[in-house]
């Protein structure tokens, strides 16, 4: 596996016995078939599309963007839909047929996911001009975000349909929003839009993320509850080590990759990637090495496309789709363990050790 790849080099994005780099790129392909007409990328061809695995997507063809032209453009595309498709009274509406909205429900995992996403960019392309001109994204997607804080400072999970805010907050919604937070206030920072009160709401929300996860909903049958706190960096270091321990054995099936949740026999290939790039950030590359390799059986041989998922007591591939996230967390999982690219310090946490652009 190669460590220290040499920066932006496209050739190194593979990992050996695993994934070939030709490879990895004909997986990303699928994203950009997928793609409509108008910037959306939705689940799958025909599907419908939501802002965050609309934002998975467009990471991931900005990193094999760096080899193929037409994947970069795709990105582009991608992001300045968000532009056109923001809600008048802020964030994203919560699903999009043909990239027209179809509910009025608005996520705060949706709103937050943007920053991500640019500010990966901006550290993959060096593009500073774009990323200025998708600024006003990023803070429209924060200020909606911000305004759903609960009397704790969580953030609650939606904005329903009549404007009200949900009745409670979810601890991976949270995890990203912290994410989300840190991600946007560096981009700012960078581009001379400093935010201090971003970084502030981002440390508490680390601190409610870390010392008080009583205050979230019960979501713990779902493996992203054990893994994103530390994917959305608010967990770290030893912590992070014993909360992985903790619960190894309940979500990861040997030979096949992760749960989904805790109480059915169905493994992920998203779940199973996320958790590889949160092990990447803890410094497991090894164990991520053998939940990527183990999740391989989830490739279709014909085209490189990931299915969602596998029904293991049933042995049937379910459900019967093939999810551009699932292909997309792949593709970012790789470039976590190569650290390929630059936009790889997004979900290794280490953009502060280097310049932003070199």
């Amino acid at each position: 596996m190669a460590t220290t790849p040499a920066p932006n080099d496209p050739d190194a994005l593979h990992l050996p016995g695993i994934i070939s780099t030709e490879q990895l790129y004909r997986s990303a392909d699928y994203l950009v078939h997928a793609q409509e007409p108008c910037g959306a990328i939705p689940w799958f061809p025909g599907g419908h599309t939501d802002v965050w695995d609309h934002v998975e997507c467009a990471m991931a063809l900005t990193l094999t963007g760096l080899a193929i032209p037409e994947h970069a453009e795709a990105a582009r595309r991608a992001y300045r839909w968000l532009d056109r498709a923001r809600h008048p009274d802020g964030g994203w509406p919560a699903k999009f047929r043909q990239g027209e909205p179809v509910t009025e429900l608005r996520e705060a995992n949706h709103a937050a996911y943007p920053a991500v996403g640019l500010f990966h960019h901006l550290l993959t392309t060096g593009d500073t001009a774009f990323a200025e001109l998708m600024w006003p994204v990023v803070e429209e997607g924060m200020e909606f975000v911000l305004a759903l804080r609960g009397d704790h400072g969580e953030i609650l999970w939606a904005r329903s349909e009549d404007g009200t805010p949900g009745d409670h907050a979810l601890l991976t919604v949270c995890a990203s929003v912290h994410h989300a937070l840190r991600c946007a206030t560096a981009l700012g920072a960078h581009l001379g839009h400093d935010r201090p009160e971003w970084s502030a709401a981002a440390a508490h929300l680390a601190e409610l993320i870390n010392e008080h996860e009583d205050l979230f909903a019960d979501r713990s049958r779902f493996s992203m509850d054990w893994f994103y706190p530390i994917l959305g960096g608010a967990v770290r270091e030893e912590a992070a080590k014993a909360r992985i321990a903790e619960r190894w054995d309940t979500f990861v099936v040997p030979g096949l990759g992760v749960r989904c949740v805790s109480d059915q026999p169905w493994v992920t290939a998203a779940e199973s990637s996320e958790l590889v790039m949160a092990l990447a950030a803890m410094g497991e590359h090894e164990s991520g090495l053998r939940i990527l390799r183990e999740v391989q059986h989830l490739r279709d041989p014909d085209d490189g496309v990931y299915w969602t998922g596998y029904q293991f007591s049933e042995q049937v591939r379910w459900p019967v789709e093939r999810s551009t996230w699932t292909t997309a967390a792949v593709v970012l999982a790789v470039d976590a363990l190569t650290r390929t690219t630059p936009g790889s310090r997004v979900f290794l946490h280490t953009w502060e050790q280097q310049p932003i652009v070199a």
